[in-house]
C-alpha cells in the first residue's frame, strides 16, 4: 500500500504470523462454537453466550467484514475480467472498467498515467455484475451452488500450483535482495494487509458437533487448513517476489496475471501464453467461490439478526419458492455490488482486515469470559494451553491493527457508532429481552 512499509519479499514471514494467529483464532472459534447445540457464526454463539449488545456489535461488524472483504475481491475479479477480455482482443472503455476511486492513481503496462491519484469520472462494472449475477443464483438456491463451488475451488488450487511450477523458472534472485527492505515494521504492516486473504478459516471451527472426537479433529482439521493454504500463498509469494521486484507490485489488484503478462511480453513462447490463459481462469473461478460463500455468510447475518428482532422483519423474508433469504440476499448483493464499482482493492482490504481482527479480538475474549463466568458448563472441545491462546490470539490481532491506517480505524470506528446508534434508537426496543423489562 502506498506510503506504508510493505514486506517486501519478507511477505512469506508475514503469512506464516498471519496463519499463527489465525491457528490461535480459529482454536478459540471452535470452543466457542462446540458450547452452542447449532450451527452458526461468531453471531451466533455471541449471542448465546454473552448476551444481545456483543452480538449486536460483533454482527454488525461481521456485515462489514463479509461485505467490504467481498467488495476487494470483486475488484480484483474485475482486474483478472479485463485481462481476459485483453487477452481476445477485447478493450473496453477506461471509465467502465476502473473504479471511481484511485488514491494512487492509475497506469498502463508500459508506466504511462492513466488517472492521477483521486476521484474520476466511471465505475467498475464487471465488479458489480459478477455481484448481481451471484446474487441471483444465491436467491435461486444453495445447493447448486455449494456445488459449483466445489468445483472452483479445486480449479483454484490447481491455477495456484500451475503458477507456482512455471513461474519458478523465470526467478531473478536479486529480486530477494533485501529480504526484509523495511524491516520487522514491514513483516507487521504486510500481515495486516494480506490478513483478508485467510478470511473463512474459521468456518471449519462450526464443525465441532459433527465430529467423532472434537478434542482431537477440530484442532486438526484448523491447522491442516492454515498449513495448506499458508504453504500455497507462500509459494506464490516467493515466485511472484522473485519474478519482478515488490514494489512494482503495490496496488496491483490481479499481480499473478499481470506478472505472467510481462514474462510473456519479455519471452513469448506457447507455454507461457496457455499458462497465462489457464491461470487467469483458475483466478476468476476462485474469486467467484470466495464471492459466493461470503455473499452466503453476509445474507445469513442480516437473516439471523432479523430473526432476533434486532433488524427490520423484511430482513427474515424467505423466497417461497426456493426457500432462501431472499430480501437479505439482495440486499447483501446491492450493499456488496455499488461501492465495488467505485473503491479501489486497497481501501476496501484494510477495512476488511480491521472488521475480521476486531471480530477475532471479540471471539477470544469470550472464551476466557466465558470460562470465568462459566467454567463447569459443557464444551465439546476446549481450546488447549489454559488461557495462553486466546491471550495470545489478543495480543497478536491486536498487533495486526496496529499496521492499519489511522484512516482506516476512523472509518471502522465510525461504523461501530453508526452500528450503536441504531441499536440504541431502535433494535434494542424491539427485542423479546426489552419488552420483558418493560
Amino acid at each position: 500500500m502506498l506510503g506504508r512499509p510493505g514486506a517486501g519479499p519478507a511477505l512469506a514471514v508475514s503469512l506464516v504470523l498471519v496463519a499463527i494467529v489465525c491457528a490461535f483464532t480459529g482454536l478459540c472459534y471452535a470452543e466457542l462454537a462446540s458450547m452452542i447445540p447449532i450451527a452458526g457464526s461468531a453471531y451466533t454463539y455471541t449471542y448465546a453466550t454473552m448476551g444481545e449488545l456483543i452480538a449486536w456489535i460483533i454482527g454488525w461488524d461481521l456485515i462489514l467484514e463479509y461485505a467490504v472483504s467481498n467488495m476487494a475481491v470483486s475488484v480484483g475479479f474485475a482486474e483478472h475480467t479485463v485481462d481476459f477480455m485483453d487477452w481476445f482482443g477485447i478493450h473496453p472503455s477506461l471509465r467502465w472498467i476502473s473504479p471511481a476511486y484511485l488514491p494512487s492513481g492509475l497506469q498502463d503496462f508500459q508506466g504511462h498515467i492513466l488517472y492521477q491519484p483521486g476521484w474520476h469520472f466511471g465505475f467498475n462494472i464487471p465488479a458489480f455484475l459478477i455481484v448481481m449475477l451471484l446474487t441471483v443464483v444465491l436467491v435461486r438456491g444453495i445447493r447448486e451452488s455449494a456445488e459449483t463451488n466445489n468445483i472452483m475451488v479445486i480449479l483454484k488450487i490447481a491455477a495456484i500450483l500451475l503458477f507456482i511450477a512455471i513461474g519458478s523458472e523465470y526467478i531473478h534472485p536479486t529480486n530477494w535482495h533485501p529480504f526484509y527492505p523495511n524491516g520487522w515494521s514491514g513483516v507487521l504492516t504486510g500481515g495486516s494487509i494480506i490478513f483478508f486473504t485467510y478470511i473463512g478459516f474459521d468456518s471449519v471451527s462450526t464443525a465441532a458437533e459433527e465430529c467423532r472426537n472434537p478434542q482431537r479433529d477440530v484442532p486438526i482439521g484448523i491447522i491442516a487448513t492454515l498449513i495448506i493454504c499458508t504453504i500455497l500463498y507462500i509459494g506464490v509469494a516467493i515466485v511472484l517476489t522473485g519474478i519482478v521486484k515488490w514494489s512494482k507490485l503495490i496496488d496491483d489488484a490481479a499481480p499473478v496475471v499481470n506478472t505472467l503478462r510481462h514474462i510473456y511480453d519479455a519471452h513469448p513462447n506457447t507455454t507461457l501464453h496457455w499458462t497465462h490463459l489457464a491461470v487467469l481462469i483458475g483466478a476468476m473461478l476462485g474469486m467467484i467461490s470466495s464471492i459466493l460463500v461470503f455473499q452466503i455468510g453476509q445474507a445469513r447475518v442480516w437473516f439471523a439478526m432479523s430473526r432476533d428482532r434486532l433488524l427490520p422483519k423484511a430482513f427474515s423474508k424467505v423466497h417461497p419458492r426456493f426457500r432462501t433469504p431472499i430480501v437479505s440476499t439482495w440486499i447483501a448483493g446491492i450493499v456488496v455490488g455499488i461501492p465495488a464499482g467505485l473503491l479501489d482493492i486497497g481501501t476496501l482490504a484494510d477495512l476488511s482486515n480491521i472488521g475480521t481482527l476486531f471480530a477475532f479480538v471479540l471471539v477470544s475474549a469470550g472464551v476466557l469470559i466465558l470460562r470465568y463466568k462459566e467454567p463447569n458448563r459443557h464444551r465439546g472441545f476446549r481450546c488447549p494451553g489454559g488461557p495462553v491462546f486466546p491471550a495470545l490470539s489478543i495480543i497478536f490481532c491486536v498487533l495486526l491493527m496496529a499496521g492499519l491506517p489511522i484512516l482506516t480505524w476512523m472509518r471502522f470506528f465510525v461504523w461501530l457508532i453508526i452500528g450503536l446508534i441504531i441499536y440504541i434508537t431502535y433494535s434494542r426496543k424491539r427485542t423479546e429481552f426489552y419488552n420483558r423489562l418493560k
